[in-house]
């Protein structure tokens, strides 16, 4: 029976990473090729979770499911456009502060919209209930969940790793300057890079609002985690991301198992050792800002 329970918990540490990945990884990439530390990323989550709640009231889950990364990845057509884009070539805290200044502003304004009070977000009917085999027994929203994951996991490994935008992204992260000799202007893909990672961190607050809760200050606290999964995978690294976000998920599970009162703290714990003896995180490249 306690094997059973450890393994619950390390699934449960895989959905957490899971949770995180959806996050930091957007939050790699634009980091990666432009250099801005995004501290609006999380606003970005937690207006994919509000737009959620609206649109299934018209639309359904699986309505809100799409409808609402794609709205957030228009409006970050718009950040990267009017916004971010001053401030690839700048001082990196002049962009950091701008960020978490907007990041601000986000979160006062859904509180004036849709008030300081938690709203209920509720999982689909058809996907409540738990999944048996033998002794085990797991939420089957939950495994739906890791599923999704998964499977947007390999379409952004496909985007980066098949198809041209990627090839791009990729030498745009390593070598801009090559780039720019071809004759390739990198603004484009950058807008693109800005509507996946914000339409991934949508994506996150619709699948795990009805687990994490609705709020208007669930941005500013999942910051903090995505940042600790992008420091230990390291910058310009995707499977570093992925590695680290499953790796502290894990951690914190069976922390939680074995010692609750440390189950927060096993991630800066992982982060600390990491960077001990890694300094650039597990997978971290060397990489260059394009002007």
């Amino acid at each position: 029976m306690a094997a059973i329970f450890l393994l619950e918990q390390v699934i449960n540490g895989l959905l957490v990473g899971g949770y995180y990945l959806l996050i930091a990884l957007g939050l790699s990439m634009i980091f990666s090729l432009g250099g801005v530390v995004n501290l609006a990323h999380g606003a970005f989550y937690a207006l994919g979770a509000y737009f959620a709640v609206e649109i299934a009231k018209l639309a359904g889950f699986g309505g809100a499911l799409i409808a609402s990364p794609v709205l957030v990845g228009l409006l970050g057509i718009l950040f990267e456009r009017y916004l971010l884009r001053r401030f690839y070539t700048a001082d990196p805290i002049v962009g950091l502060l701008l960020t978490f200044g907007l990041s601000m502003v986000v979160e006062q304004l859904i509180r004036m919209i849709w008030g300081a009070a938690p709203l209920a977000a509720s999982m689909p009917p058809a996907l409540r209930g738990n999944i048996v085999v033998g002794e085990f027994l797991y939420s089957r929203y939950r495994l739906i969940i890791l599923g999704v994951v998964v499977a947007v996991l390999a379409a952004i490994w496909l985007l980066l790793n098949r198809t041209a935008f990627g090839l791009v992204v990729r030498a745009g992260v390593q070598k801009p300057d090559m780039v720019a000799a071809l004759g390739i202007r990198l603004q484009p893909y950058m807008t693109g890079i800005v509507v996946i990672g914000v339409g991934l961190a949508a994506l996150a607050g619709v699948l795990f609002s009805p687990i994490a809760g609705v709020h208007p200050a669930m941005g500013s606290e999942i910051m903090t985690a995505a940042f600790v999964v992008v420091v230990i995978g390291g910058l310009g690294s995707f499977w570093g991301v992925v590695l680290a976000a499953v790796l502290v998920g894990v951690v914190r599970g069976i922390t939680i198992h074995f010692f609750p009162p440390a189950g927060e703290a096993s991630m800066y714990v992982l982060m600390i050792l990491v960077l001990l003896f890694r300094p650039r995180g597990l997978l971290g490249e060397r990489i260059e800002r394009f002007d």
